[in-house]
């Protein structure tokens, strides 16, 4: 019989992110197939919060390691966190959240406990006994499927790839079984000193956003007029973005226009990027403009459910079969229509 453990780190205020409820719901799922023993296991400064959140999601064991040195991301501490809860749960397959702090640890590991790791997990399924990951290779164009014998397994499911876990909490507070990590002074070394943020309004970059829309090379060209309007451009996307709350992409084309000395949005860069090169994100809707729908471009649409596009050229990429819907338009035209009903 497997052990399915659940690996999460809890955030500031002890409860858990969106990304680790959604592991926890691949894990509800696949220990349901499996008929195996669930065990919840939280690391971070304080775990009592998620631990009662999740009380009811099955576990036989809720395991934890808390403390203020666990608090912020850290190699030494984290590492030494997670391969104390694998040890301690006797897991044969582990599914945590690709997170940028538990990828960062995690084969590391995997490695001190002499088990194997995948990473960039799309889905995981269990047919007779047996358990076969999804993941993608080559930026979304090639789909394995594989299944290891090595134990433990640790699975780093994707964000956005599975529904969250939305469970109820518990009726009483529960008592995880507190494990104790030594932590020396050597492994403190590195320390977080704060967190820099956008404020929300000006935060381009939303993953939780229904909408995602994308801007392309075309926006800093010359008009039908012969003359560029960037400064307008950007006055009419940070308007859209402002009003709609919809999260900001851009094509490759347009993310180097700096580097080469042309005339740009001034809050495009590379973490904006869609693409083969770029970013696959997962919006229900999105809306590209004066981009030319190619393929190394539309390879990051592969999640999007309805693709829009607003183009001059109806012969461009996103009318061969790319897009839903291509409205043949000017998008200066179109962006301003859009504004303008927004705010009404």
């Amino acid at each position: 019989m497997d052990t399915i453990l659940f690996l999460a780190q809890t955030e500031e205020d002890g409860t858990l992110g969106k990304p680790a409820l959604e592991a926890l719901g691949a894990a509800v799922e696949l220990n349901q197939a499996l008929s195996g023993t669930l065990v919840a296991a939280l690391y971070g400064a304080k775990v009592q919060p998620a631990a009662d959140a999740i009380a009811n999601c099955g576990a036989s064991r809720f395991l934890a390691v808390a403390g203020e040195d666990f608090a912020s991301a850290r190699y030494a501490t984290d590492a030494a966190a997670c391969e104390a809860l694998l040890r301690a749960a006797q897991a044969t397959l582990v599914i945590t959240a690709a997170t940028s702090r538990s990828s960062r640890v995690m084969a590391g590991v995997t490695h001190r406990v002499g088990g194997c790791v995948d990473t960039h997990v799309s889905a995981i399924a269990a047919d007779s006994g047996s358990v076969t990951l999804t993941r993608w290779f080559y930026r979304q164009r090639i789909e394995a499927s594989l299944t290891r014998t090595q134990r433990p397994w640790v699975l780093l499911l994707d964000p956005g790839a599975h529904a969250a876990w939305q469970g109820q909490g518990a009726s009483g507070p529960i008592t995880p079984e507190l494990i104790t990590v030594p932590v020396t002074e050597s492994m403190k070394r590195t320390a977080v000193r704060g967190t820099i943020t956008p404020p929300a309004d000006q935060q381009t970059i939303r993953p939780d956003a229904k909408l995602l829309f994308v801007a392309g090379a075309g926006w800093t060209k010359k008009q039908k007029d012969g003359q560029t309007h960037v400064p307008e451009a950007e006055a009419l996307i940070v308007d859209f973005l402002h009003k709609s709350k919809a999260s900001l992409g851009s094509s490759k084309s347009l993310v180097e226009l700096t580097g080469e000395n042309q005339s740009a949005l001034r809050f495009m860069s590379h973490l904006n990027q869609v693409g083969q090169t770029g970013a696959t994100p997962r919006h229900p809707k999105g809306l590209s403009t004066c981009c030319h729908g190619e393929e190394p471009h539309t390879v990051g649409w592969r999640f999007i459910g309805e693709r829009r596009a607003i183009n001059l050229d109806p012969n461009c990429g996103w009318a061969r079969g790319k897009a839903d819907v291509l409205y043949v338009a000017d998008a200066f035209e179109v962006m301003s229509k859009v504004n303008a009903l927004l705010g009404s």
